[in-house]
């Protein structure tokens, strides 16, 4: 299991488009990945389960990964959210 803390730059936070971009990145790795925010944990595949965790600017959050490409997976997840403005591909 790996983890990455991150802080969320983004003026808007997570919200439903950047989450729905995260969650099909995340979807993309065979590893189980979770995100963290204060004591609450949501599965990082899961578009209810990000959003109830109400990520918004500033928040620092922790993606965890575990499995067999978990390295990969946390390291371009965290690189994704640490961006300035996430992107809505």
């Amino acid at each position: 299991m790996i983890s990455r803390t991150v802080t969320i730059k983004d003026k808007a936070g997570l919200h439903s488009k950047t989450a729905a971009v995260f969650i099909k990145k995340a979807s993309g790795y065979k590893s189980s990945v979770w995100i963290e925010k204060d004591e609450r944990k949501a599965n990082a595949k899961s578009l209810l389960g990000l959003l109830s965790l109400a990520v918004g600017p500033g928040a620092k959050i922790t993606v965890i990964a575990e499995g067999e490409d978990e390295e990969k997976a946390a390291e371009e997840l965290k690189d994704y959210l640490s961006s300035d403005e996430l992107k809505e591909e």
